[in-house]
């Protein structure tokens, strides 16, 4: 919060020392329900207050026609009324002038202040305001008539804005029922039901000898009927009132005090037991704020409200310690440096010293939720994510089952990639520890396949019965990995192996992507001018029956079209299907041909792509009501593959549509679905199977894990907790399953699983102007990814209706997911800081804690292991890809040689092992990264404000 200099308040006390500054409170204003802040406060066993509206309500018409109007409104951002607009302005950050606060402060110190006033009306609160000995019966009787009259409210209605109907001057005292236009307020719906409020009655009345203040907390909260603007219990009251002052003295003040109780002050307000606690707690609001000299901004601009409001419970505390008579600035800075100290392994990845103990554990831990994994789902949300993912799931089966069928010669196809996508991915989801994960064939695995399959025709060995026994290995391995335990080893993933692997699989997404959109343009090539496809001649026959004339359709000078006489019509420039009513007959090689099926293609896939993406972005933009700009976002990747398929429809070319077997058979002919132990190959091979089972196992247990881990950040917010032991359990069974039928092997889908997560995201409904939605975590259950897998196997009989949808825009959504993905992890954002001259780049906490060289080299060797990656997934050296991926923890390992532990802890995360010496130094960050309040905290933008610390006496 800002407080404004001498400009705005112009004020008669403009002569005190403090001419020369804006102030700027540390202090946010309250959450409202449901943000994370309350959920960290609860954690923390501090008390919750509710939300508080504050409204300023100023005296008006003086010394003609006295009204009070609502000129100000404040929840967590302040809102000024236009009056020649006719409307509220935008929510912004309040600015004050340091006077005002003086000013009130002594007109406290000499009011009257009421804590836990009984009053149960609006009635019984004015007389017990008006109890002034220094005020005569006259004045008390000409007071009170003044404060029951009506206030006027700027109620901002659907259609227009309207003012409170003209009402009588007083209001009986038994009449305490809210107008028509109060319940109808569309503000009430973006208050949550537990709000309270206070009223700010402020300004100037003549017949007062001298200023009148009064402060009063109501014991128990009461509906004050018209006094406020929405019909909600009213906690406090405040009065300011007083004859004439330069300026505008008493609608600063009465802004003052609003402010202040949109700040966290309100909190020892709500606890003071007397005048002193009150003066204490406005005291160290003034020793937290912070100068801004009045030369160096404009002091009319209006302050937009910051993205990111920090953690209200610390603050709480931070007040609770001031009251109780701690040093407040001593407490309020061992606060802000507390970091998060070393981290607890959750209980998912803490040894139990017993075999199969850990997956016992994660059986018992969600045992309890499986009812509400169902009844969680019933939200209109899930739909969305449903066709989604759907849409998503069916493409990814597409392409890897294309791919796997070109990869192993027809031995495995897209129908093996349909029902193994279904019967594996449903009983996962029944099944698993995190069901929101979706199981789909990726990248690495397919390579694995490629090399298996290359391996078995090179030495003559019948690949599905080998593919049979390097399964059955796999499941055992992984068995033995969940007997004992294995999976706390993914304690070991740090961001740094999380980023590696996330950006790899995002980098595979958008190159499958755009290496089919080519590969269409060699499947319809464009056609140029020359191309032996282009022309196209219409015939007709000579009037005189002398031999036909023919004419070129291309394009052609004007003046060489007029020369040329074919009759009646210029038949050289219809299309063939005019040429032929005209009596013509169209001939040549590109008659029959489409000649823009590639561009139009293009035009698809761009279409998809940047329109999902214009779609997910329109709930933070200012376009449209919020729940438009919501339906539109979890919507987005659906609308844009609809108007895909609209505009396909609209021109009618014939691009690629989507194909889905129609029969339900082995794309092998002449096998059955259970795969032959040994077929053509020797006894021994099953056991020499074990040699690429176990590099298999690696990449499997790699892929999973790395996965879940992502999956299971802390910054998801995620209630039900992780099931790593039993989601490797389930791999391993349905590894074996699908090596006995011949379909392909599936682990977690990074790419889907994070679109999966994206669109069950769940976020705050009730927000106070100006405050972003605050996101409240995943929508936790199993039935989204159990449809979407019975979907899937049904669309062998969905052929019909999904043959209409180009394969462009699916591949379209398919580089939104990579793109997706890979601009939301931290690696991206670095890689973007070695482009930006220094002058440029953003204030990030990461930067002021670790110099930009160090960033630099950090990234350099992300994108060093990146390409190496990279470039062995693509070569015949890819069996090693495996051990590759296991490297990338080794290579985290190795730069504790080369970077301190402080510097990963902003780069990075510790180890461990990192963990526990850290702590014995005693070197913790000064921000958490918990995602306590945004997904890359450490990134957050922090504008440079310089801090002047005042102290009021």
């Amino acid at each position: 919060m800002k407080l404004q200099g001498q400009e705005e308040y112009e004020a008669s006390s403009a002569h005190e020392n403090v001419s020369a500054g804006e102030l700027e409170s540390d202090h946010g204003p309250s959450h409202s329900p449901g943000s994370s802040s309350e959920t960290d406060s609860r954690e923390l066993g501090v008390c919750t207050d509710p939300p508080l509206f504050i409204q300023l309500n100023e005296l008006l018409g003086w010394p003609e026609a006295l009204e009070w109007r609502e000129t100000g409104r404040w929840m967590l951002f302040e809102e000024k009324l236009e009056v020649d607009a006719g409307r509220w302005s935008a929510p912004h950050v309040p600015t004050l002038a340091l006077p005002s606060l003086q000013h009130l402060r002594s007109l406290l110190v000499k009011g009257l202040v009421l804590l836990d006033c009984p009053a149960r009306n609006l009635l019984e609160l004015v007389e017990q305001v008006i109890r002034v000995e220094s005020l005569s019966p006259e004045l008390r009787g000409q007071l009170q008539a003044l404060l029951l009259q009506r206030p006027q409210h700027h109620i901002q209605t659907r259609t227009w804005p309207c003012w409170g109907s003209t009402p009588p001057k007083k209001v009986p005292h038994n009449e305490n029922v809210p107008l028509k236009e109060q319940h109808q307020n569309p503000l009430r719906q973006k208050l949550p039901p537990e709000a309270e409020v206070a009223t700010v009655l402020a300004g100037e009345l003549g017949f007062l000898p001298q200023p009148l203040g009064a402060f009063v907390r109501l014991r128990d909260p009461v509906v004050l009927g018209t006094l406020t603007e929405v019909p909600l219990p009213s906690r406090f009251f405040c009065l300011l009132l007083g004859p004439a002052m330069p300026g505008r003295g008493y609608h600063e003040m009465g802004r003052a005090a609003a402010v202040l109780l949109s700040d966290p002050f309100q909190w020892s307000v709500r606890r003071a037991s007397n005048l002193h606690d009150l003066l204490a707690a406005l005291d160290a609001f003034l020793e937290e704020v912070t100068v801004l000299p009045p030369g160096r901004w404009d002091p009319t601009a209006r302050i937009l409200p910051p993205k990111c409001l920090s953690s209200q419970h610390k603050r709480s505390l931070s007040r609770k310690r001031e009251v109780e008579g701690f040093s407040t600035r001593r407490m309020a800075g061992a606060e802000d440096r507390r970091g998060p100290g070393p981290q607890v392994p959750c209980p998912e990845l803490q040894r139990t010293g017993r075999l199969f103990g850990g997956l016992v554990q994660d059986v018992n831990r969600k045992a309890s939720w499986y009812t509400t994994d169902f009844l969680d789902a019933l939200h209109p949300q899930c739909f969305s994510a449903v066709l989604y993912i759907y849409l998503a799931t069916v493409t990814n089966a597409i392409t890897f089952g294309g791919l796997l069928g070109d990869a192993t010669d027809g031995a495995q196809g897209v129908l093996e990639s349909f029902l193994g996508t279904a019967v594996a991915g449903a009983a996962f989801c029944l099944l698993a520890g995190q069901p929101l994960t979706i199981l789909s064939s990726t990248g690495p695995v397919l390579v694995f396949e490629r090399l298996l399959f290359s391996f078995s025709r090179d030495h003559n060995l019948d690949y599905l019965p080998f593919r049979l026994w390097v399964g059955i290995w796999v499941a055992t391995f992984c068995l033995v990995l969940v007997a004992t335990e294995a999976s706390v080893l993914v304690r070991y993933f740090t961001r740094f192996t999380e980023e590696g692997f996330c950006a790899l699989i995002s980098f595979i997404f958008i190159y499958d992507a755009l290496g089919k959109m080519v590969n269409l343009t060699h499947a319809y090539p464009i056609q140029r001018p020359g191309f032996p496809g282009y022309g196209c001649f219409c015939q007709y026959p000579d009037p005189q029956g002398n031999e036909s004339q023919w004419a070129t359709t291309k394009q052609k000078n004007r003046d060489d079209i007029l020369s040329m006489d074919l009759g009646l019509v210029n038949a050289s420039l219809l299309p063939p299907s005019e040429c032929t009513q005209q009596g013509g007959q169209p001939r040549g090689p590109g008659c029959h041909t489409v000649p823009d099926i590639a561009f139009f293609s293009l035009l698809l896939f761009l279409t998809s792509f940047f329109f999902a993406t214009a779609f997910k972005h329109v709930k933070t933009s200012s376009f449209f009501p919020s729940v438009v700009r919501k339906v539109l976002s979890d919507f987005s990747s659906v609308l844009a593959i609809l108007l895909g398929c609209g505009l396909d429809a609209f021109l009618g070319l014939a691009t690629p549509k989507l194909t889905v077997p129609t029969e339900f058979k082995p794309t092998l002919p002449g096998r059955g679905w259970l795969v032959s132990p040994f077929g053509a190959n020797p006894w021994w091979l099953s056991v020499a199977a074990a040699l690429p089972a176990l590099l298999l196992t690696i990449l499997i247990f790699m892929d999973q894990q790395i996965t879940a881990v992502i999956l299971n950040r802390a910054e998801y917010k995620l209630q039900k907790g992780a099931g790593f032991h039993l989601d490797l359990f389930c791999v391993a069974v349905l590894i074996l399953l699908t090596s006995a039928l011949g379909l392909p092997w599936y682990v977690s889908a990074t790419v889907i699983s994070l679109a999966h997560m994206d669109s069950l995201r769940r976020e705050s409904r009730v927000c106070a102007p100006g405050e972003a939605p605050s996101f409240l975590g995943i929508r936790e259950q199993r039935l989204t990814g159990l449809v979407v897998f019975i979907l899937t196997g049904f669309s062998i009989f969905l052929a019909p209706v999904l043959k209409f949808i180009p394969m462009p825009v699916l591949y379209g959504i398919f580089l939104y997911m990579g793109v997706a993905a890979l601009s939301s992890i931290q690696f991206v954002k670095r890689v973007q800081l070695l482009l930006m001259p220094a002058k440029h780049q953003p204030d990030l906490m990461l930067l002021r804690h670790v110099p930009l060289n160090r960033v630099h080299l950090f990234t350099a060797i992300q994108l060093v292991c990146l390409g190496l990656l990279w470039i062995i997934k693509s070569t015949p050296a890819a069996i090693i890809f495996p051990l590759m991926l296991l490297g990338l923890v080794g290579v985290r390992k190795a730069l504790e040689w080369f970077f301190s532990p402080q510097e990963l802890l902003w780069l990075d995360e510790l180890m461990p092992e990192e963990e526990r010496s850290i702590s014995e130094k005693g070197l913790e960050p000064e921000q958490s990264f918990g995602g306590d309040e945004s997904q890359d905290s450490e990134l957050m933008y922090q504008p440079k404000v310089p801090e002047i610390n005042i102290s009021v006496n």
